[in-house]
Protein backbone atom coordinates (compact mmCIF):
# COMPACT_ATOMS: atom_id res chain seq x y z
CA UNK A 1 0.00 0.00 0.00
CA UNK A 2 2.60 2.58 1.01
CA UNK A 3 4.03 1.84 -2.50
CA UNK A 4 0.70 3.81 -3.89
CA UNK A 5 0.12 6.17 -1.08
CA UNK A 6 3.60 8.58 -1.21
CA UNK A 7 3.33 9.29 -4.82
CA UNK A 8 0.13 9.05 -4.38
CA UNK A 9 -0.68 11.58 -1.91
CA UNK A 10 1.70 14.01 -3.77
CA UNK A 11 -0.28 13.43 -7.02
CA UNK A 12 -3.03 14.70 -5.53
CA UNK A 13 -1.45 17.39 -3.51
CA UNK A 14 0.10 18.85 -6.99
CA UNK A 15 -3.40 18.23 -9.05
CA UNK A 16 -5.00 20.34 -6.29
CA UNK A 17 -2.27 22.67 -6.55
CA UNK A 18 -3.83 23.37 -10.20
CA UNK A 19 -7.20 23.00 -9.46
CA UNK A 20 -7.69 25.15 -6.53
CA UNK A 21 -5.41 28.01 -7.75
CA UNK A 22 -6.05 27.97 -11.50
CA UNK A 23 -10.32 27.34 -11.79
CA UNK A 24 -10.12 29.93 -7.93
CA UNK A 25 -8.56 32.46 -10.54
CA UNK A 26 -11.19 32.19 -12.99
CA UNK A 27 -14.41 31.97 -9.68
CA UNK A 28 -12.20 35.28 -8.37
CA UNK A 29 -12.27 37.41 -11.73
CA UNK A 30 -16.10 36.60 -12.40
CA UNK A 31 -16.98 37.91 -9.10
CA UNK A 32 -14.92 40.87 -9.34
CA UNK A 33 -16.44 41.69 -12.17
CA UNK A 34 -19.86 41.05 -11.00
CA UNK A 35 -19.19 43.98 -8.16
CA UNK A 36 -18.24 46.25 -11.47
CA UNK A 37 -14.49 45.84 -10.90
CA UNK A 38 -11.56 44.79 -13.29
CA UNK A 39 -10.65 41.09 -12.67
CA UNK A 40 -7.74 39.96 -13.93
CA UNK A 41 -8.74 38.51 -17.04
CA UNK A 42 -7.75 35.78 -19.41
CA UNK A 43 -4.32 36.90 -18.70
CA UNK A 44 -4.62 36.23 -14.98
CA UNK A 45 -6.17 32.92 -15.37
CA UNK A 46 -3.55 31.78 -17.98
CA UNK A 47 -0.97 32.99 -15.19
CA UNK A 48 -2.60 31.37 -12.36
CA UNK A 49 -2.90 28.27 -14.09
CA UNK A 50 0.88 28.34 -15.51
CA UNK A 51 2.42 29.06 -12.41
CA UNK A 52 0.24 26.49 -9.90
CA UNK A 53 1.28 23.86 -12.50
CA UNK A 54 5.01 24.97 -12.61
CA UNK A 55 5.60 25.11 -9.40
CA UNK A 56 2.81 21.72 -8.45
CA UNK A 57 5.01 19.72 -10.55
CA UNK A 58 8.58 20.96 -9.31
CA UNK A 59 7.12 20.56 -5.24
CA UNK A 60 6.23 16.73 -6.66
CA UNK A 61 9.06 15.97 -9.36
CA UNK A 62 10.92 13.84 -6.85
CA UNK A 63 8.36 12.55 -5.84
CA UNK A 64 5.73 10.69 -8.14
CA UNK A 65 7.01 12.45 -11.63
CA UNK A 66 4.76 15.41 -11.30
CA UNK A 67 2.03 13.91 -13.50
CA UNK A 68 -0.95 15.95 -11.75
CA UNK A 69 -2.88 15.18 -15.15
CA UNK A 70 -4.42 11.86 -16.33
CA UNK A 71 -3.77 12.69 -19.99
CA UNK A 72 -0.05 12.47 -19.06
CA UNK A 73 -0.46 9.17 -17.16
CA UNK A 74 -2.02 7.45 -19.68
CA UNK A 75 0.24 8.25 -22.37
CA UNK A 76 3.71 7.47 -20.18
CA UNK A 77 1.45 4.55 -19.03
CA UNK A 78 0.94 3.78 -23.27
CA UNK A 79 4.55 4.17 -23.86
CA UNK A 80 5.89 1.80 -20.83
CA UNK A 81 6.92 4.62 -18.53
CA UNK A 82 4.40 3.44 -15.72
CA UNK A 83 3.61 0.09 -14.68
CA UNK A 84 -0.11 -0.30 -15.03
CA UNK A 85 -1.45 -0.25 -11.51
CA UNK A 86 0.47 2.84 -10.41
CA UNK A 87 -0.86 3.84 -13.38
CA UNK A 88 -4.76 3.74 -11.83
CA UNK A 89 -3.32 4.67 -8.67
CA UNK A 90 -2.20 8.04 -10.10
CA UNK A 91 -5.25 8.89 -11.71
CA UNK A 92 -7.53 7.96 -8.34
CA UNK A 93 -5.46 10.23 -7.04
CA UNK A 94 -5.39 12.97 -9.26
CA UNK A 95 -9.05 13.11 -9.57
CA UNK A 96 -9.48 12.77 -5.95
CA UNK A 97 -7.08 16.14 -5.62
CA UNK A 98 -9.15 18.03 -8.09
CA UNK A 99 -12.87 16.91 -6.64
CA UNK A 100 -11.47 18.07 -3.10
CA UNK A 101 -10.53 22.08 -4.67
CA UNK A 102 -13.34 21.80 -6.38
CA UNK A 103 -15.42 21.31 -3.28
CA UNK A 104 -13.51 23.80 -1.45
CA UNK A 105 -14.80 26.17 -4.13
CA UNK A 106 -17.82 25.55 -4.30
CA UNK A 107 -17.52 26.07 0.03
CA UNK A 108 -15.76 29.61 -1.09
CA UNK A 109 -18.23 30.80 -3.64
CA UNK A 110 -21.44 29.22 -3.71
CA UNK A 111 -23.18 33.01 -2.31
CA UNK A 112 -21.58 34.10 -5.24
CA UNK A 113 -24.31 34.05 -7.98
CA UNK A 114 -22.22 34.88 -10.46
CA UNK A 115 -19.38 32.90 -9.98
CA UNK A 116 -21.97 29.68 -10.55
CA UNK A 117 -23.71 31.16 -13.58
CA UNK A 118 -20.79 33.17 -15.14
CA UNK A 119 -17.16 30.79 -14.05
CA UNK A 120 -19.14 27.89 -13.12
CA UNK A 121 -16.86 27.31 -9.96
CA UNK A 122 -14.14 27.49 -12.95
CA UNK A 123 -15.08 24.23 -14.65
CA UNK A 124 -14.50 24.62 -18.73
CA UNK A 125 -17.18 24.74 -21.00
CA UNK A 126 -17.31 24.71 -24.67
CA UNK A 127 -18.13 28.11 -25.94
CA UNK A 128 -20.66 27.47 -28.23
CA UNK A 129 -21.20 30.88 -29.90
CA UNK A 130 -18.15 30.58 -31.30
CA UNK A 131 -17.68 27.22 -32.24
CA UNK A 132 -21.31 27.19 -33.88
CA UNK A 133 -19.79 28.12 -37.13
CA UNK A 134 -22.71 27.95 -39.14
CA UNK A 135 -26.65 27.22 -38.85
CA UNK A 136 -26.17 24.08 -39.84
CA UNK A 137 -23.52 23.23 -37.18
CA UNK A 138 -24.84 20.50 -34.39
CA UNK A 139 -24.03 19.60 -31.06
CA UNK A 140 -21.44 16.81 -31.89
CA UNK A 141 -19.88 19.03 -34.74
CA UNK A 142 -18.95 21.37 -32.18
CA UNK A 143 -17.92 19.03 -29.66
CA UNK A 144 -15.50 17.28 -32.42
CA UNK A 145 -14.36 20.99 -33.10
CA UNK A 146 -13.64 21.37 -29.27
CA UNK A 147 -12.47 17.82 -28.56
CA UNK A 148 -9.74 18.70 -31.78
CA UNK A 149 -9.09 21.54 -29.96
CA UNK A 150 -8.44 20.48 -26.83
CA UNK A 151 -6.22 17.28 -28.63
CA UNK A 152 -4.02 20.16 -30.32
CA UNK A 153 -3.44 22.04 -26.97
CA UNK A 154 -2.81 18.87 -24.61
CA UNK A 155 -0.30 17.41 -28.03
CA UNK A 156 1.83 20.88 -27.13
CA UNK A 157 1.42 20.63 -23.50
CA UNK A 158 2.56 16.57 -23.06
CA UNK A 159 5.52 17.02 -26.01
CA UNK A 160 6.64 19.57 -23.65
CA UNK A 161 6.68 17.13 -21.08
CA UNK A 162 8.61 14.84 -22.55
CA UNK A 163 10.55 17.20 -23.66
CA UNK A 164 11.66 18.87 -20.79
CA UNK A 165 10.80 16.20 -17.92
CA UNK A 166 11.12 12.47 -19.73
CA UNK A 167 14.09 13.22 -21.83
CA UNK A 168 16.87 12.19 -20.01
CA UNK A 169 19.00 15.31 -21.74
CA UNK A 170 16.04 17.78 -20.62
CA UNK A 171 17.11 20.92 -19.18
CA UNK A 172 16.89 21.06 -15.73
CA UNK A 173 13.76 24.05 -15.37
CA UNK A 174 11.09 21.73 -13.14
CA UNK A 175 7.65 22.70 -13.89
CA UNK A 176 8.05 25.81 -15.20
CA UNK A 177 8.27 25.36 -18.94
CA UNK A 178 5.58 23.07 -18.81
CA UNK A 179 3.38 25.68 -16.93
CA UNK A 180 4.73 28.23 -19.23
CA UNK A 181 3.31 26.08 -22.54
CA UNK A 182 -0.10 25.53 -20.15
CA UNK A 183 0.12 29.19 -20.04
CA UNK A 184 0.47 29.93 -23.43
CA UNK A 185 -2.44 26.71 -24.61
CA UNK A 186 -4.76 29.10 -22.57
CA UNK A 187 -4.42 31.99 -23.91
CA UNK A 188 -5.18 30.74 -27.32
CA UNK A 189 -7.92 28.32 -26.39
CA UNK A 190 -9.32 29.26 -23.12
CA UNK A 191 -11.93 31.25 -24.85
CA UNK A 192 -12.70 28.24 -27.28
CA UNK A 193 -13.18 25.38 -25.06
CA UNK A 194 -11.73 26.60 -21.65
CA UNK A 195 -8.40 24.99 -22.60
CA UNK A 196 -8.73 22.19 -19.75
CA UNK A 197 -5.95 19.95 -21.05
CA UNK A 198 -6.32 17.50 -18.13
CA UNK A 199 -9.58 15.53 -17.13
CA UNK A 200 -9.02 15.71 -13.55
CA UNK A 201 -8.81 19.80 -13.69
CA UNK A 202 -12.16 19.20 -15.62
CA UNK A 203 -13.51 16.82 -13.68
CA UNK A 204 -12.53 18.43 -10.40
CA UNK A 205 -15.59 21.20 -10.41
CA UNK A 206 -17.40 19.65 -13.07
CA UNK A 207 -18.77 17.22 -10.33
CA UNK A 208 -19.84 19.93 -8.09
CA UNK A 209 -21.21 22.34 -10.59
CA UNK A 210 -23.44 19.49 -11.64
CA UNK A 211 -24.68 18.33 -8.40
CA UNK A 212 -25.39 21.81 -7.94
CA UNK A 213 -26.60 23.27 -11.04
CA UNK A 214 -27.97 19.74 -12.67
CA UNK A 215 -25.62 16.99 -14.63
CA UNK A 216 -26.97 18.28 -17.86
CA UNK A 217 -23.79 20.47 -17.19
CA UNK A 218 -21.63 17.46 -18.16
CA UNK A 219 -23.52 16.83 -21.45
CA UNK A 220 -19.69 17.85 -23.10
CA UNK A 221 -17.71 16.36 -20.47
CA UNK A 222 -16.53 13.63 -22.94
CA UNK A 223 -14.53 16.03 -24.58
CA UNK A 224 -12.40 16.59 -22.04
CA UNK A 225 -11.46 12.84 -21.48
CA UNK A 226 -11.03 12.54 -25.23
CA UNK A 227 -9.26 15.21 -26.62
CA UNK A 228 -6.60 15.39 -23.96
CA UNK A 229 -5.96 11.49 -23.90
CA UNK A 230 -5.34 11.68 -27.63
CA UNK A 231 -3.76 14.47 -27.64
CA UNK A 232 -1.72 13.18 -24.79
CA UNK A 233 -1.01 9.80 -26.88
CA UNK A 234 0.08 11.44 -30.02
CA UNK A 235 3.14 13.94 -28.60
CA UNK A 236 3.95 10.88 -27.23
CA UNK A 237 4.13 8.81 -30.26
CA UNK A 238 6.40 11.51 -31.96
CA UNK A 239 8.58 11.62 -29.40
CA UNK A 240 9.57 7.82 -28.13
CA UNK A 241 9.88 7.45 -31.97
CA UNK A 242 11.83 10.71 -33.38
CA UNK A 243 13.76 11.87 -30.61
CA UNK A 244 13.91 10.12 -27.09
CA UNK A 245 17.20 8.43 -26.80
CA UNK A 246 17.57 4.57 -26.33
CA UNK A 247 14.10 3.74 -27.58
CA UNK A 248 13.38 1.48 -30.60
CA UNK A 249 12.17 3.69 -33.35
CA UNK A 250 9.39 2.22 -35.16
Amino acid sequence: MEKYLRPGIAELVGTFFLTFLGAGAICVNAMLQSYGESGSGLLGVAIAHGLALGIGITATMAISGGHLNPAVTITLWVYKKIDTDMALAYIVFQLLGAVIAGGLLVLFFQQQTAVARDAAFGTPHINTKILHITEQTSTLQIQAWAAAIEVALTFLLVFTVFGTAVDPRAPKVGGFAIGLIVAADILMGGPLTGAAMNPARAFGPAIWEAGIMGFDKMRDHLVYWVGPIVGGILAGGLYVNLFLPGENKT
